[in-house]
């Protein structure tokens, strides 16, 4: 049996840059704050865990003042740097670039009197970061079906929690677009609603799309790892599932039924944005040696 890794898969830049971060200050000091998971992937927080990474939540800032606290990411709100300077709090912030360029951009529009709306999961770590740029003001919509929150009277922009389906974001724009329009009865031009949609998916994450329905075509079996909670993966293995019906979703090697592999001659890793090269390569030799 062949086993292959996708080479297109694993971190993405924005992740490497907040490992690399998190590694570099803990070489220096041997223990280091993380506000939140710094990624969604048990296994790679337990190898960090391991150098000295401690995960707290904003309610412990409290308990540790004078303390170093790294920013993931994600991105915080406001209140995070606010809370942090009132605790003596010495913040790293690894917010990822095109997070940060999305916060600011928000900021813009909602400066101007624009309706925000993002594209995205509620309760994620993001959209609570970019909704804290204004206030909490924004309107959240996770599908094509929340469209009707939306008031349709006003100057709106719409844009996305950076590692959403793209597809389904052009969707929502079209049919914002759709409903606007027809509000628009005539009159003078500088009357009409203003809508813009600003595409703030990350590209290397929709980049991924073709290629990962490549490879999932191209195996026998797909084995996609990424962590239950991470948002890219799953919308990433429902793109391999979606070309191949024999993906499946696995934390770690621990989660694999050798039922998977019955008459299979290649076996595919594939893995989240979020998921180490390491890990990836720890499921090959586990597929190597119990099928071999």
């Amino acid at each position: 049996m062949i086993v292959s890794i996708d080479k297109n898969s694993g971190f993405c830049w924005g992740v490497v840059r907040t490992i690399n971060i998190a590694e570099d200050e803990l070489n220096k000091s041997n223990k280091l704050y993380c506000l939140g998971e710094i990624i969604h992937n048990p296994s790679e927080i337990s190898r960090l865990n391991k150098l000295g990474l401690v995960t707290i939540t904003r309610d412990d800032f409290h308990k540790i003042e004078n303390s170093t606290v790294l920013i993931r990411a994600h991105g915080e709100p406001p209140e995070t740097y606010d809370l942090a300077k009132k605790f003596n709090i010495t913040l790293i912030d690894a917010t990822c670039p095109v997070v940060t360029k999305v916060q600011e951009r928000i900021r813009n529009y909602d400066a101007l009197g624009y309706q925000v709306v993002i594209f995205g999961k509620k309760n994620h770590a993001e959209v609570i970061g970019l909704l804290g740029q204004i206030n909490g003001k924004g309107i959240v919509i996770g599908s094509l079906n929340d469209v009707d929150s939306v008031d349709c009277n006003k100057n709106t922009v719409l844009f996305s929690q950076t590692t959403m389906d793209k597809t389904t974001f052009y969707k929502i724009r079209d049919e914002l677009k759709k409903r606007i329009n027809e509000l628009v009865v005539d009159s003078f031009e500088d009357e009409a609603v203003q809508f813009v949609a600003k595409d703030t998916i990350c590209g290397q994450v929709s980049g991924r799309e073709n290629k990962l329905r490549e490879f999932a075509k191209q195996n026998d079996v797909v084995i996609f790892v990424a962590g239950k909670s991470s948002s890219n993966g799953k919308v990433l293995y429902t793109i391999c599932k979606n070309a191949n019906e024999r993906s499946y979703f696995v934390e770690d090697e621990n989660e694999i039924s050798l039922d998977w592999f019955v008459g299979a001659k290649t076996v595919g890793i594939s893995g989240a944005t979020s998921t180490p090269q390491w890990l990836m390569q720890q499921v090959k030799n586990f597929v190597e040696r119990v099928t071999n």
